[in-house]
């Protein structure tokens, strides 16, 4: 499975995609480089959020290797290269969130732990966030530490909304209509729409080249979430913040909240940190939901906090 590069954002030096094939047949699209011959201290596992596609984040894949770390990165099932499972391929759907779990541990049985070396960290945003923090639940979780940048443990908004929307989209679903979008939702491409007025960045540039990438491979493009992703993501945010959930966190988490997120919720990102054994949280003022698609002031704020926290932080050589 190629990667797609436009002028605009090449395909980082020495990039290994592939494909592997998921427990119920579904391909899923992953890459992988190694370190930079100098300095090499480990792996970051990067991972997206709902729509995005490992394209988005070959600059971010530039910034950790010259860190010294190797990447390994996947489309998560339903977007970018990966297989999507309804007819119309541009509907962001998911029946229940294990199913990302268990892709989530296939990836890393079978692409990040035979060839990618250790120590492993764990990169994730928005609904990369909410899956990882899952997985941080396990005994014998792969990751000595995880950052989440904007992590989607709650939406914006008053927090009785998730439980409102929770049951609604239940009885949505138990009445057949799951496969629709949500209501408001329509068949254009996140990630298209003007610049002014977007909750995503303040970056028009790195906002544009995310644009140029749609339009050069529309394919790997989503619209809006359907029905049944959103009971299955609500589910899945109940459960985070449910009493017993922050205990049986075992990995040491950091969180990096957007101070101007209108997409995931800040209180619940400092409430759910409050709690966790071993979990931090800061606040990047002026930040929209996507830091990692910020303006240069904001990214340098974002990268300072991960080399805080990650060993062997810091910049230390040229990718090779």
């Amino acid at each position: 499975m190629t990667l797609v590069g436009i002028p605009r954002n090449p395909v980082p030096a020495g990039a290994e995609p592939g494909t592997l094939t998921a427990y119920d047949g579904t391909e899923l699209r992953y890459a992988r480089w190694k370190p930079p011959a100098q300095g090499r201290k480990g792996t970051v596992c990067l991972f997206g959020g709902r729509g995005e596609f490992i394209e988005k984040y070959f600059e971010t894949v530039s910034d950790l290797r010259q860190r010294g770390f190797a990447v390994a990165t996947m489309d998560w099932r339903g977007q970018g290269g990966s297989a999507r499972s309804l007819r119309n391929p541009r509907k962001g759907h998911v029946e229940d969130f294990a199913q990302y779990e268990r892709d989530l541990a296939q990836f890393v049985s079978e692409v990040v732990l035979p060839d990618c070396p250790p120590p492993y960290y764990a990169l994730a945003h928005s609904m990369g966030g909410n899956i990882l923090i899952r997985a941080a639940c396990m005994r014998d979780c792969w990751f000595d530490r995880m950052v989440f940048v904007s992590p989607m443990v709650g939406l914006a908004g008053p927090a009785s909304s998730l439980a409102l929307t929770s049951t609604l989209s239940q009885l949505a679903v138990f009445f057949g209509l799951g496969d629709l979008y949500v209501p408001g939702g329509s068949n254009e491409i996140s990630g298209t729409a003007p610049f002014d007025g977007n909750p995503r960045t303040s970056d028009r540039r790195r906002y544009q080249r995310n644009r140029l990438i749609l339009e050069a491979a529309p394919q790997l493009g989503i619209a809006a979430p359907t029905i049944a992703w959103l009971r299955a993501a609500t589910a899945s945010m109940q459960e985070i913040n449910s009493f017993g959930f922050p205990p049986r966190v075992h990995v040491p988490v950091l969180m990096i909240a957007a101070g101007d997120d209108k997409i995931v919720s800040n209180r619940a990102i400092d409430e759910l940190a409050l709690q966790l054994k071993a979990g931090d949280r800061i606040v990047i003022d002026g930040g929209r939901h996507e830091l990692l698609q910020e303006r240069e002031a904001i990214r340098e704020s974002v990268w300072a906090a991960f080399d805080a926290f990650v060993p062997g932080g810091t910049k230390v050589a040229s990718a090779a």
